[in-house]
């Protein structure tokens, strides 16, 4: 559940580890990589926005002058006719996570750009990904989520993120400080962790005013249709793996907006393990001993509930999860463990849906009760 290990790893779990040692003389087409398909029975859309907070620089780059992100809202969609669908990354991003030349192709979404958006308000989930990595890598579960009637916004964090690509084509390189020691490297984390949150409570403002009517993309590109009034910002969630699972977890402690939060094997610090929350909370991971997690088990003053998904790794809860098994990249247990990639999806969707169910939905399906027969993978721990 280490911070630490998921910044290491994330610079080494690129798709480009799939290259042969050496170009075959006849090259073939490349081999598409596939996402499980959402269960629910919404149809999927999704947009990008470019948000620009002028009031505070870039922490990671002083030179820029504001700080930049990238945000993308997937939705419960009323219409997809005519809207392509989705890559899973943007043309600059794939290239460098899978440069010219792969055997593989990346995979494409099941969402479909700019469609309008369902009747009604729906609530609203943000995730944050894992340090260095981007807002689409944990698609899989968020595609679901929005399937079944949320609206969930991803964002990216630029120059924590490997790379981050903003309209036009313009790149910002991840530029987290090399740290020289394990005191270095904390101070990096707590930056990153500070950073992550008020990169969170900006967006909830901008979303707060999309819903109201504005567009608050830099460039003003059009918006899906419905979108406005769609958001339901009085039942908001939040999730992330790793880093963004300690996010989740210090900006509930820092902003009443979020209701219900839930981390993903990420190890969490900051003020909130003191501190403690008095709203739902989620620690969802793999196997293994968390001092942090013990920590702030004791301070969850709301309902509060701790799994362990069976033989699964660090990277489990994200869409390495299925991808790097189909690239057949070598010698992924450390990362991955050893539970069957497709199998790990199905069961993290079913548990995150029946407790963002629960506690924004008041949908109560029991699941979180009691261990269940049907899904023996996921492990209830006191």
């Amino acid at each position: 559940m280490s911070g630490v290990f998921a910044f290491a790893l994330a610079s080494a779990l690129s798709l480009v580890h799939a290259l042969p040692a050496t170009a075959p003389a006849t090259p073939e087409p490349p081999f598409q990589l596939v996402l499980p398909a959402p269960t629910g029975p919404e149809r999927v859309g999704t947009v990008s926005l470019h948000l620009v907070d002028r009031s505070r620089p870039d922490p990671w780059v002083p030179t820029e002058p504001a700080r930049e992100l990238m945000v993308q809202i997937w939705y419960p969609a009323s219409d997809v006719r005519g809207h392509p669908r989705a890559p899973w990354v943007t043309p600059g991003v794939g290239a460098v996570l899978n440069p010219p030349g792969s055997p593989v192709a990346l995979p494409v979404t099941h969402a479909h750009t700019g469609a309008p958006v369902d009747r009604g308000r729906h609530p609203v989930i943000v995730y944050s990904p894992g340090m260095g990595q981007e807002r689409t890598s944990s698609t899989a579960l968020v595609e679901d989520l929005a399937s079944r009637g949320y609206v969930v916004v991803t964002i990216d964090h630029p120059h924590d993120a490997r790379v981050v690509e903003f309209p036009g084509g313009r790149l910002a390189q991840q530029a987290l400080p090399v740290p020289t020691d394990p005191a270095d490297m904390d101070r990096i984390v707590a930056k990153a962790l500070a950073v992550r949150v008020t990169d969170t409570r900006f967006t909830l403002d901008r979303l707060a005013a999309l819903d109201r009517g504005h567009n608050p993309d830099e460039e003003r590109r059009p918006l899906p249709r419905g979108l406005a009034g769609a958001l339901d910002l009085s039942r908001v969630g939040m999730v992330g793996h790793s880093l963004g699972g300690a996010a989740a977890a210090q900006t509930m402690f820092e902003d009443p907006r979020v209701k219900v939060g839930a981390d993903l094997d990420g190890t969490v610090s900051g003020t909130v393990v003191e501190g403690g929350l008095d709203r739902p909370f989620l620690l969802l991971g793999a196997p293994g001993d968390d001092p942090s997690w013990t920590a702030l088990w004791s301070r969850l003053r709301g309902p509060r509930h701790r799994l362990e998904l069976a033989r699964s790794g660090h990277m489990s809860f994200t869409d390495y999860q299925v991808l790097l098994p189909q690239a057949r990249v070598p010698d992924l247990e450390p990362a991955l463990g050893t539970i069957d990639g497709d199998r790990s999806i199905a069961v993290q969707r079913v548990y995150l849906r029946a407790y963002f169910d629960r506690y924004l939905l008041c949908r109560d399906s029991g699941l979180l009760d009691r261990p269940s027969a049907r899904y023996p993978e996921m492990l209830f721990q006191p």
